[in-house]
């Protein structure tokens, strides 16, 4: 993986001292100065002589409406972390991020930004960064403040490209946008945040230059904003969630009609439109602050790796190297393709790079080296990046979800102590002591306050005896104490989560001891294994805190298949199949359940966004921007409209809510170009509907290379699909002059490299991106070149006979590999 912009900004980071802005560590950041001058870089004063740029509606208006409704996401971000939901903020500035790097294109809001102001672009990227990695260790109050560096870096972009007049009604929307954000809060629940979020706004709007620019607008206009505010305030204060939506509604409308009075009417209509762009948002972080979520079935997936990769190494602790090692490429396999993928490198790049590249792949050459060290080095270098993930994509759950990895550790410990292997026992217990006091992902801290009682039962009673009944060899106290900690953590998973997050936690705990008899299957220790896998079979089947109804309730084929995949593992125990390759398979069907419980079985929390979205559909058909949408171009105001109406229905039925979500961001995006005159500059649309994310870790800038074509060529004598992680078939025989193509046929980027001391002598080096050497291949790929997309196919004739040995270069490790046999 290269060394992306986003990666660069997690690891590297800048100094923050002397921020000394209004609002840091609280919401305001600059938006309560915007009456200084008009700004050509951040933080530097234009010189009064500048001309002022034209406050007509443009491209360059609806440029700045994009930066406008990045500046209300910061807001968003601060939000959360006024909310404790520090992850959540993480993940959202991460998806700030993500956006911004794929906002390409004269008028996207990264080049734009960047050809406005080189300072202000430099600077809006390290202050994201910093505010991503604030809110990930906890630096709340640094976080804050570097979002209100990152929000100053855009309003000075935006002086650049309008008049300070319109400069002045975008702020006004920022306003706007922050009393939706009390609304978005007191919908999923959490009117306390709310309350707090709105003090806050309102103490900044009295205080912001604005404040009297909306009351010279009119001042019915301007009692319409605040009094909407403080009404808002007022009833989130008492738990009144409908009454906060009805004022903000209110105040946002004055908000929208003293624009039309301070600017002209495009101008103003573009400016609604950032605002109804940034509710977009505000919708969907509703809708995942409120519940489980899928956010939580992604982490249960990374949560089962975090457990299974303890498999490799006790396979490879037992001399079974094959076995470790494949233990871990079919966890490299699996993530590939899986849901998770995708969520955890935008959740967390830096967590996804350790997990995957740091981790994954130097635990299998480790494997392959025979290196102690090295696996367990990569051992805690998996378990980290995985945490950090966990952590971003559950929030609060991942201390739950960290009890379920507890309780899988806890049964290796006591299945190792079996084994004769009591030192390996208690060191486990030891471990698992030490992560316990460094409070990781919040689970010492959430037990304590769950249940005193729980705590010093699992801490004081159980968990730090344990390594000395190991030691000790004494089974009656291994046993009191391993089965004391683990109904103790039973008990708080369920007292602690909803049922979606206590069948998560049972899902880590089950892909734990799935592993556990297919690695004791494969030692050769078969009695316990069969013992191992049918114990698990009826902790399923007397309920696992409500994860067999659960998953029962969801979906019966998705129940039907995971107790046969159970069911076949305790078979494999005692059979010839391969036990541990049961024990794969059943762990995929564990995050399958998973995904079914919190996405069909109506657990992904009772919130209902879709109100929010209902009244922007409601407000826009009676708006005056309605019919300045329509006649600046139809095609754009009809794409709009089905955007919009798509979403709310998204987010009625629960389903396809990201999509829909992207869909409506783009599709108002584009809205504001065609009101500002300007709609054939406006970006593309991506086809799915998915633009602006994560571009899968900088796919969108890789390069094929020579013999790299659009399509599968008509004249190619073999098709090679290069799926997630292998080729199909990944032995093929040819014949001398053959053409063959290897097709992208899944998941990321591919290579086409074959191994230099693998291709008969006097062959030609072969690869996708035309090198000379493997070699060169490797490094090659490092800087973007070779690559195979969506979409594309490597072609090469074979001219020499003999056997071609060949793989891909991002998935080696996985066991992507193929051989081409060429006869005469």
């Amino acid at each position: 993986m290269r060394h992306t912009r986003r990666r660069l900004l997690k690891t590297t980071g800048i100094a923050l001292g002397g921020v000394g802005l209004a609002g840091c560590g609280g919401q305001s950041g600059t938006d309560a100065d915007e009456s200084t001058a008009t700004e050509t870089d951040a933080g530097t004063a234009a010189p009064t002589e500048t001309p002022e740029p034209p406050s007509d509606a443009s491209a360059a208006t609806a440029l700045a409406a994009e930066w406008n409704v990045m500046r209300a996401r910061l807001h968003d971000a601060m939000a959360l972390g006024h909310a404790g939901r520090n992850a959540a903020a993480a993940t959202l500035v991460g998806d700030v991020f993500a956006r911004f790097e794929n906002a390409g294109g004269e008028w996207g809001a990264h080049e734009g930004l960047e050809s406005t102001s080189e300072s202000a672009y430099e600077s809006f990227e390290e202050h994201l960064g910093s505010a991503r990695t604030g809110f990930e260790e906890g630096s709340t109050d640094e976080a804050m403040g570097a979002l209100a560096e990152a929000g100053t870096n855009l309003l000075a972009a935006q002086r650049g490209r309008t008049s300070g007049e319109v400069a002045q009604v975008f702020t006004i929307m920022v306003y706007a946008a922050r009393v939706r954000d009390v609304d978005a809060l007191a919908t999923a629940g959490m009117t306390d945040a709310a309350a707090t979020v709105g003090q806050q706004v309102f103490g900044d709007f009295e205080q912001a230059a604005v404040h009297d620019t909306v009351e010279s607008a009119g001042q019915e206009y301007y009692e319409a904003f605040e009094g909407g505010m403080e009404e808002a305030v007022s009833a989130a204060q008492s738990g009144d969630a409908a009454a906060v939506h009805e004022a903000a509604l209110a105040s946002s409308q004055g908000a929208v009609d003293a624009a039309y009075e301070l600017t002209s009417d495009a101008v103003a209509g573009v400016a609604h439109l950032s605002l109804m762009g940034t509710v977009g948002f505000d919708a969907e972080m509703a809708a995942g602050i409120g519940g489980a979520g899928v956010g939580l079935a992604h982490a249960a997936g990374l949560n089962g790796y975090r457990v299974r990769v303890r498999d490799a190494a006790w396979l490879y602790d037992a001399g079974a190297t094959e076995a470790a090692k494949t233990a871990a490429q079919s966890i490299f396999q699996h993530f590939e393709g899986a849901r998770a993928h995708e969520a955890l490198e935008s959740a967390s790049e830096e967590a996804y790079n350790r997990f995957e590249h740091e981790g994954l792949e130097a635990l299998i050459s480790a494997i392959e080296d025979g290196d102690d060290a090295g696996v367990d080095e990569a051992v805690t270098t998996v378990h980290n990046g995985l945490t950090t993930g966990i952590d971003a994509l559950a929030g609060e759950n991942a201390a739950v979800l960290q009890s379920g990895f507890f309780r899988a550790r806890l049964a290796d410990a006591h299945e190792r102590y079996l084994q004769g292997e009591g030192e390996v026992a208690a060191t486990i217990a030891e471990n698992l002591f030490a992560l316990f006091e460094q409070n990781q992902s919040g689970f010492h801290e959430s037990l304590e306050e769950t249940s005193e009682d729980l705590y010093g039962t699992f801490e004081e009673e159980h968990l730090t005896a344990l390594p000395d009944a190991f030691r000790n060899g004494d089974d009656e106290a291994v046993q009191t104490h391993v089965t004391g900690a683990m109904d103790a953590l039973v008990e708080y998973e369920a007292m602690a989560g909803s049922t979606p997050v206590a069948s998560a936690a049972a899902a880590g705990y089950m892909t734990g001891r799935a592993g556990d008899a297919g690695a004791l299957a494969t030692v050769g220790a078969t009695d316990r294994a069969e013992t191992v896998a049918s114990d698990a079979f009826a902790y399923f089947e007397a309920g696992a805190n409500g994860f067999h109804e659960a998953v029962e309730e969801a979906s019966e084929e998705r129940y039907h298949a995971f107790e046969e995949a159970l069911g076949a593992l305790r078979s494999a125990t005692t059979g010839s199949a391969d036990a541990y390759a049961a024990a794969t398979t059943f762990a995929d069907e564990a995050t399958a359940a998973v995904y079914a419980v919190v996405e069909n079985g109506g657990t992904g929390g009772d919130v209902n966004a879709a109100p929010l979205m209902a009244d922007v559909f409601a407000t826009f058909e009676n708006a005056r921007v309605h019919e300045a949408v329509e006649e600046g171009d139809q095609e754009t105001y009809e794409t709009f409209e089905s955007a919009l109406s798509n979403y709310v229905s998204a987010l009625e039925s629960g389903e396809g809510v990201d999509s829909a979500a992207e869909r409506f961001a783009q599709a108002t995006r584009n809205a504001a170009f065609a009101v500002a005159g300007a709609a054939s500059e406006a970006p593309e649309i991506s086809a799915g509907g998915s633009g602006g994310g994560s571009s899968g870790g900088g796919s969108s800038n890789l390069q094929g290379g020579p013999n790299v074509v659009s399509g599968v060529p008509e004249d190619a004598d073999h098709v090679v699909d290069m799926t997630a992680v292998a080729f199909e078939p990944a032995e093929l025989a040819v014949s001398v002059g053959d053409k063959v193509a290897w097709k992208h046929a899944g998941g990321e980027a591919h290579s086409v490299s074959a191994y230099g001391d693998g291709i008969p002598d006097g062959a030609t080096y072969w690869a996708s991106g035309g090198f000379e050497s493997e070699e060169a291949a490797r490094a090659g790929w490092e800087n973007g070149k070779g690559a195979v997309q969506s979409g594309q196919s490597y072609v090469h004739t074979f001219e020499t006979a003999g056997e071609h040995a060949y793989f891909c270069i991002p998935h080696e490790a996985a066991g992507m590999e193929g051989t081409v046999v060429v006869e005469e």
